[in-house]
């Protein structure tokens, strides 16, 4: 190993790995791995072909009619389609971490937004487990009525937690037996059409009578779509074990995508079955007219049971990883630990605390309450992973290239399509969970998640800042009234810069920016490189934008002409230039040189001369203002003072200070006039107005700075003797004439 390689391993930042020790540290932690049958297809299928299909899809038919049924189906599927082939594109994009939703989300628009998804997504996955035992508990009290509702619900809760206590890979062992007992039931139903059971004639489409709950009132189409609708969801199951899939970027969209077809074909064929082997009041009035109508109902008995439990498991498996993936992020409490694993990569101490959400669940005895609000997380979901796809691919950058495309208007059906039908199943529920999204995502901006991976939010706002600088070059009007102090500020020496980077911040401060040109002359440029880092990050701390480049050039005039040329070509480029009266007399005329290029690029300018007293809050600023020249007459804007005045106005809010016009002159009357005229029209309340003569600076009230337009034909050495004068730091200010404080 050269010198060179052994310093690149030694000054590696800790905890930042190479590629390949990343691969080799998985490989050696590396838990048991799924296929894509065993870890997604079948999960999938399972959750899919639920109890909707068992106890509600005659009820469907029987409302909607057959054409109706039919139509109810292919829209449902169809937004989970579009879901799924986002959901593929997007995975064969990315080397998609544990979490599933929550690892798509987050890699494209940061943690917070994956966060505020992937919270409410466990809770919904948890307490939809709660659903499927309540599923469960109603077939089996079907079977055997004088059971207890209780213990049935605990029985089949420790079964479960059992079963994912163990491993996951015990519960895809045991759906390879679910899976058996459901292909049963459909068989015994195919085994009655062959009978002769279709032999009722097809009603196309329904008169929307009801339920019996509800004593046949009458419903609409979208009521009977919004019971439905949840049949086709489910498409996670098989992405949530992302963590845990030999290669999830394969099984995630072959797994996905042929659960999602094959669960179609079946609901479509098994609508055509009940409408030709059941009149509509059966179909509407008796739940269970699919296991009455097959060859030998308890065999569908049993694959109704075995299609809740397995939508139980798959969720009871699926949930702690999504909160073990949330935990690994840090955007929960304790999620260090439940970050944790075993050895095997069982996340048990999420699954402990989903154990108890579920338990505490299963004890209220009733969830339709929020049924629908666990379907409002699920579609919230489903419509930010088309999101995601829509803005990867409309911002074109080059690190989208999935291996799996898919056209535009898929993810926009899929993502316009979940938001519709949130506010069809409930427009209350859709408000209330989007409300939640909002609320987690403010709460996580707070914490200031770090991502060990990029996103697409940079790309996005660049996109968005593009098109509005097009907008705004297309303006002809003034820019007067969006005039921001976006400063640059030579840096030499960056030691000096921190001396008065509160007097840089608040001159700058709130919206303006601040750019941070290293000069190499009294440093090198491998120390500008090391220390300009760290000063625009603490700029960047008190909240001003800062940025930072280095220009190598022959003198310190060249340098900053060199910078000042290449920043007026961008758009948000710097308007005023912030410098110092030279310590060194021997580079004034250097100074007065800056001034003049400043002049000819049409930026303003800012020069300091600091004096050694304190600068502190809720003192007085004075600014003195000329107007001999238009003999104290307002007009259109304030000649050479409106940057003194607009500086001036900047330190008085972010100071908290007083703010005094000061006018020296003989003409006292017409300049107080006129300084009261320039504080109305520039609108600054609670100004303090001074007049003095031509020589009596010793009548001033004290300040901690004073600002005063550079004067006309004047040298630095003229520019030193007002600080004497005055006995204040004094700051010297060059309009470009883009500047107009009355705007």
């Amino acid at each position: 190993m050269n010198a060179d390689q052994e310093d690149q391993k030694i000054t590696r930042p800790k905890g930042q790995e190479s590629l390949q020790e990343e691969v080799e540290k998985k490989e050696r932690e590396k838990p048991v791995l799924f296929g894509t049958a065993s870890g997604v297809f079948i999960p999938t299928l399972l959750t899919i072909l639920g109890v909707i299909m068992y106890l509600r899809e005659g009820w469907v038919v029987g409302n909607a009619g057959l054409a109706g049924a039919w139509l109810i189906i292919i829209l449902s599927f169809s937004i989970t389609a579009c879901t799924g082939l986002s959901l593929s594109s997007v995975t064969t994009n990315i080397k998609i971490g544990a979490g599933g939703a929550f690892s798509v989300i987050s890699q494209s628009l940061g943690l917070e937004v994956g966060g505020s998804v992937g919270i409410p997504l466990y809770l919904a996955q948890a307490l939809a487990v709660t659903m499927y035992i309540f599923g469960f508990r109603s077939g089996w009290l079907w079977m055997f009525p004088g059971h207890s509702p209780l213990v049935i619900d605990i029985a089949v809760f420790l079964i479960l937690f059992i079963i994912a206590f163990i491993s996951a890979g015990l519960a895809f062992k045991i759906q390879y037996l679910i899976l058996a007992a459901i292909i049963v039931s459909l068989v015994s139903i195919g085994a009655s059409a062959v009978r002769g059971s279709m032999q009722y004639p097809v009603q196309w489409w329904g008169r929307f009578a009801g339920s019996p709950e509800t004593g046949f009132s009458g419903t609409t189409f979208w009521a009977v779509f919004a019971v439905f609708f949840p049949a086709s969801t489910g498409i996670m199951a098989g992405a949530n074990m992302s963590g845990e899939l030999k290669n999830p970027r394969r099984s995630i969209p072959l797994g996905t995508l042929g659960a999602i077809g094959l669960s179609l074909v079946i609901y479509l064929l098994l609508a055509y079955w009940l409408a030709r082997s059941a009149p509509t009041d059966t179909l509407m009035r008796n739940y269970t007219v699919m296991i009455d109508m097959a060859a030998w109902g308890p065999l569908v008995i049993a694959g109704l049971l075995g299609a809740t439990f397995s939508s139980a498991l798959s969720s009871m498996v699926g949930s702690p990883r999504i909160l073990q993936a949330l935990g690994s992020r840090d955007i929960i409490p304790a999620g260090k630990w439940f970050a944790a694993r075993t050895k095997k990569g069982e996340p048990r101490n999420a699954l402990f605390l989903t154990g108890g959400i579920v338990l505490g669940s299963l004890l209220l005895r009733n969830l339709n309450a929020i049924a629908p609000l666990i379907t409002m997380f699920f579609l919230i979901t489903y419509a930010m992973i088309n999101v995601v796809v829509l803005i990867e691919q409309r911002l074109g950058l080059v690190s989208f290239r999935p291996l799996f495309k898919v056209p535009r208007f898929v993810p926009l059906i899929g993502a316009l399509g979940c938001v519709t039908v949130m506010f069809i199943i409930n427009p209350v529920f859709g408000f209330v969970a989007v409300g939640a999204v909002l609320v987690i995502h403010m709460l996580l901006i707070r914490k200031h998640l770090r991502a060990p991976y990029g996103d697409v939010r940079s790309g996005l706002l660049v996109a968005v800042a593009e098109w509005a600088a097009k907008k705004v070059n297309e303006l002809t009007v003034s820019k007067e009234r969006t005039w921001k102090a976006n400063l640059l500020v030579p840096a030499e020496d960056p030691e000096r810069i921190q001396g008065f980077s509160d007097l840089i911040k608040d001159l700058a401060y709130p919206k303006g920016f601040l750019k941070i040109v290293g000069l190499t002359g009294k440093k090198k440029e491998e120390e500008l490189d090391e220390k300009l880092p760290d000063i625009a990050d603490k700029f960047s701390e008190k909240g001003l934008f800062a940025a930072w480049t280095v220009i190598t050039a022959a003198t310190f005039g060249d340098n900053l002409k060199a910078g000042i040329e290449t920043f007026g070509g961008t758009f948000f480029k710097p308007n005023i230039l912030f410098m110092t009266i030279p310590e060194d007399k021997s580079r004034d005329q250097e100074a007065m040189d800056l001034l003049q290029i400043c002049k000819d690029n049409n930026i303003g300018a800012v020069i300091l001369d600091r004096h050694e007293k304190e600068e502190g809050k809720g003192q007085f600023i004075n600014v003195w203002l000329d107007a001999s020249e238009n003999e104290w007459q307002i007009g259109k804007d304030l000649g050479k003072n409106d940057l003194a005045l607009l500086v001036a106005y900047k330190l008085k809010l972010n100071r908290k200070a007083e703010l005094r016009l000061v006018a020296r002159t003989p003409e006292k009357e017409k300049a107080r006039s006129y300084l009261r005229a320039v504080a109305e029209t520039a609108r600054i309340p609670n100004v303090h107005i001074q007049i003095t003569g031509t020589e009596d600076v010793e009548d001033i009230p004290e300040a901690f700075i004073n600002i005063l337009s550079v004067p006309s034909d004047e040298g630095t050495e003229a520019l030193r003797q007002f600080k004497k004068e005055l006995d204040t730091s004094v700051l010297f200010t060059m309009d470009s004439g883009a500047e107009n404080a009355l705007a």
